[in-house]
């Protein structure tokens, strides 16, 4: 059968463990599919949603492997169905400005705080007034903090006012070198440069593609001389991105530039509490904080931990616990020995002091904190005794460290918010890399 033959591929090229969460139990339902529409049934909605936005594509490549025809995938559950056209997706990115906007990236469901909070709110300012004051606004940042998200949060907020083209930076340099090849730059100028607002993402990719950054230079002067919006992301600052005209690098200096920062806990914590909303997920506090402090800064990785914890909880029936998830990630949180260099490596970093300050004699209370965090995790995470660990940090002796970890705990009882960085410490330094 055709869609075991899929599934055969896919478990061959797919590591063991994602095969047996998504993939395992997926069946056709061979009375509604046809040779051009694949309805494939999923346990549950959440691996649904998962499997739309990783696997469709590769799944409609596979069929068309064997039968030379991209297929309609369509994932349905007993509640919900999921639709992808590829097919018609790749028409709407040549002739539709907004296909590939998510309706669900919007400012209510963007978490802002400090580390993004100038770009969220010149993000608002631009929607009051485009194509104005903040003309072009270039957010840059890592990967999965949210960029994203809120250049697509101003194109749904004015999809509905404004003629308005969303793409990646690889979507338009595919878009000039089609209609290049065609003949029909008319068609490009006209979806590129008549549009009210341009949303560019991933801008660092015209590196090095100079007909490209040429086309896109003239599509840049003609919007900003019509006074139309630009808005762009990036992963870096546009002086920074090697391989990029200098004379579009400065035009994009011209306007306004916003960096996305890693987000601090509180901010992650909050994240996780508006996806579980949204999703109408329901996760036990301590939960909560063990995936805020368990990954880094990747927003991504985050949702996808609640997904996969959420999913595999409803796959095999039971309650969603601390112990739970950690089994589920135990691979990438694993209890291996940590020894007294990690720690001080760790908490130098964390508190921007040097690892021979943390173990010197000092009353200053940012060096008396670090180092009494430092034994803190020492006695929590290692296997070194109390003469050990007083010895390493250059304390007197193991009354010391009783002394400090006293202390210590009284501190973290009284604040939650120190309390839960610790907690994100202790992960960190289990964290297999």
């Amino acid at each position: 059968m055709l869609f075991n033959k899929i599934k055969s591929s896919l478990k061959h090229s797919e590591d063991e463990l994602n095969y047996n969460r998504y993939l395992k139990n997926l069946k056709l339902n061979e009375e509604k599919s046809s040779s051009k529409i694949l309805y494939i049934e999923t346990p549950n909605i959440y691996i649904a949603t998962y499997l739309k936005r990783h696997y469709t594509q590769k799944i409609a490549n596979l069929y068309k492997k064997e039968t030379d025809i991209i297929p309609e995938i369509r994932f349905i559950t007993n509640y919900n169905e999921i639709k992808i056209d590829y097919e018609e997706s790749i028409k709407k990115d040549i002739s539709s400005s907004t296909a590939t906007l998510v309706p669900e990236f919007t400012f209510e469901s963007f978490v802002d705080g400090p580390s993004n909070l100038f770009a969220y709110n010149t993000a608002q300012a631009v929607v009051k007034s485009p194509g104005t004051l903040y003309n072009p606004f270039f957010i840059y940042g890592g990967v999965g903090l949210g960029k994203t998200h809120l250049l697509q949060a101003i194109g749904n907020a004015l999809k509905n006012k404004l003629n308005i083209t969303y793409v990646t930076s690889e979507q338009f340099m595919n878009d000039f070198t089609y209609h290049l090849r065609n003949k029909t730059m008319e068609d490009f100028h006209k979806k590129y440069r008549q549009c009210d607002l341009l949303l560019i993402d991933d801008i660092q990719f015209f590196a090095d593609r100079e007909k490209s950054q040429e086309e896109f230079f003239h599509t840049f002067n003609e919007l900003i001389a019509h006074k139309k919006q630009i808005c762009v992301t990036a992963d870096r600052h546009p002086k920074n991105i090697l391989g990029i005209d200098k004379r579009l690098s400065t035009r994009f200096e011209q306007g306004i530039i916003a960096e996305i920062q890693p987000p601090e806990l509180a901010t992650k914590i909050a994240i996780i509490r508006k996806k579980c909303e949204i999703n109408n997920i329901k996760l036990p506090d301590d939960v909560i904080t063990f995936i805020a402090t368990s990954l880094n800064n990747n927003i991504r990785e985050i949702e996808g931990m609640i997904t996969q914890t959420y999913a595999m909880a409803n796959m095999i029936g039971t309650e969603i616990s601390l112990d739970f998830t950690k089994e589920i990630f135990k691979d990438q949180i694993d209890n291996k020995e940590i020894d007294l260099d990690t720690i001080i490596k760790l908490i130098s970093k964390e508190f921007n002091l040097k690892p021979s300050e943390i173990t010197a004699k000092s009353r200053k209370p940012a060096i008396v904190l670090a180092k009494r965090t430092g034994i803190f995790l020492a006695r929590e995470l290692t296997k070194q005794s109390t003469t050990q660990i007083a010895k390493f940090f250059g304390l007197k002796d193991h009354s010391a460290v009783s002394h400090a970890i006293k202390a210590f705990n009284k501190k973290i009882k009284e604040d939650e918010e120190f309390r839960n960085k610790i907690e994100e410490l202790k992960n960190k330094a289990q964290i297999r890399e």
